[in-house]
């Protein structure tokens, strides 16, 4: 709350971000996170009263009872616990879609359509929405069923069994995912032979990065937000750079100087039934000089480290939570309290586990792992400065900070807890010397 009274009553543009932030902008900024800040309020009341009156009502039980007569009619027995728990899995999912959607409706063609960020006709967003359940079940039922059956026949020390299960399965999703899943919803392209291609292949050349391919993916469909990240493992690794971080390929950069009269369209071209370019904001993304600081900033990140470190850590604590389970799982009162009192299915222990009884330590290690994130954000930022990227990081991250209506400032609090990337005035602090240099 307090951070929303941020929002509304800091109405003027602070003397320190006098030099880099307009009153127009300052003002489109505070109002997208003041609004997204309400939305945020009211979409986590509504979700803390579902889950409450779920508890409450036995949901979860009728939910699981209800997947043994679907299995009943299918002629699977109780003794089918898997087949059952794949079932419960599929209602459960399709429950959370369907009371999530009004909200994802309401973010999107309100909230992000009311300032400029909503680039989606509404049948796309529903064909979108359905293929990413289907793609979701793909994954998550063969995924359940073999970790529970691991489970089932692990013996003693099935929590070490299960654990390299996970491990191999997130090792894989992380391979094929930029490959094979992110294509079936998004549009990859290589970037084309030219000067910025060869200064990104230059500059990873220079610090070793092992790059194969550059894409630029079409982001633009779905929202005018920018973004680039790079994937791989060993000598296979690629960058991808959204279509809205590029100045020169922004498809609201040609829908403004289309409409200006400035560039014709060229035949076949245009908005399609599935697109709908938003004009509301001004020009947007990054020269290429400052597309190649935020690249070193990201292959800062591989080059620290930084991708291992949190593979490590989220390994380490998946090790744990799977110790902790074998331990925990045996006791009957932890069924008994959420209306298991016959039973005690692996999944409903899993999720009883994994969701409730670790629900304070999932909170601490979330704000150690913002924490972190936040000290490798201000290294990243440091590495690109060793390259050279210092000046053109620093106006790169005011123009993504006002393309994203970035709002810069903030409770320092709030920020320390939720933010995994410190706001922009400390990044532009640190920044600040090697520039002027």
């Amino acid at each position: 709350m307090y951070t929303r009274r941020i929002y509304k009553t800091t109405t003027h543009v602070p003397l320190e971000l006098g030099q880099i932030m307009d009153s127009e902008t300052f003002e489109k900024s505070r109002l997208y996170q003041l609004d997204k800040s309400t939305f945020s309020f009211w979409s986590g009341l509504y979700s803390e009263i579902e889950g409450t009156l779920i508890l409450l009502f036995g949901g979860i039980p009728y939910l699981w009872r209800l997947s043994g007569r679907f299995c009943g009619y299918a002629g699977f027995g109780p003794e089918y616990e898997i087949t059952q728990s794949l079932v419960f899995l599929l209602l459960a999912t399709l429950f959370s879609a369907l009371t999530g959607l009004p909200w994802s409706l309401y973010n999107t063609f309100v909230i992000e359509e009311k300032h400029g960020f909503n680039q989606q006709t509404l049948g796309f967003f529903m064909k979108d929405a359905v293929k990413k359940f289907i793609v979701t079940q793909c994954i998550l039922l063969p995924v359940s069923s073999l970790l529970l059956y691991i489970i089932k026949i692990g013996g003693d020390y099935f929590f070490i069994y299960a654990w390299l299960f996970t491990l191999v399965v997130s090792l894989v999703l992380v391979t094929i995912y930029a490959d094979y899943i992110a294509p079936l919803f998004d549009k990859f392209t290589p970037l084309p032979e030219g000067k910025l291609k060869q200064e990104i292949e230059v500059m990873a050349k220079s610090i070793d990065f092992p790059l194969t391919k550059v894409y630029v993916v079409e982001g633009s469909k779905r929202s005018s937000h920018s973004n680039a990240y790079f994937y791989g493992f060993f000598k296979n690794k690629r960058i991808v750079l959204f279509d809205t971080l590029l100045e020169e390929y922004s498809v609201l950069n040609k829908a403004i100087l289309e409409e200006s009269g400035m560039e014709a369209r060229k035949d076949g071209e245009g908005d399609s039934e599935e697109v709908k370019p938003n004009v509301k904001n001004k020009k947007q993304g990054c020269k290429n000089e400052e597309v190649l600081a935020v690249l070193g900033h990201e292959l800062g990140h591989w080059k620290l480290g930084h991708t291992v470190k949190n593979i490590i850590i989220s390994q380490m604590n998946s090790f744990l939570c799977f110790f902790l389970f074998a331990v925990l799982i045996g006791r009957k009162e932890l069924f008994s309290a959420f209306g298991f009192y016959n039973s005690q299915p692996t999944l409903i222990g899993l999720l009883i586990i994994f969701q409730f009884i670790f629900s304070p330590y999932n909170e601490v290690l979330s704000f150690c792992l913002t924490v972190l994130s936040r000290r490798f954000e201000f290294q990243a930022d440091a590495f690109a400065k060793k390259l050279g990227k210092a000046k053109d990081l620093y106006s790169a991250l005011i123009k993504l900070n006002k393309d994203n209506l970035g709002f810069p400032v903030s409770d320092w609090l709030f920020s320390m807890w939720h933010y995994s990337h410190p706001p922009l005035l400390e990044r532009l602090q640190a920044l600040e010397n090697s520039k002027q240099d």
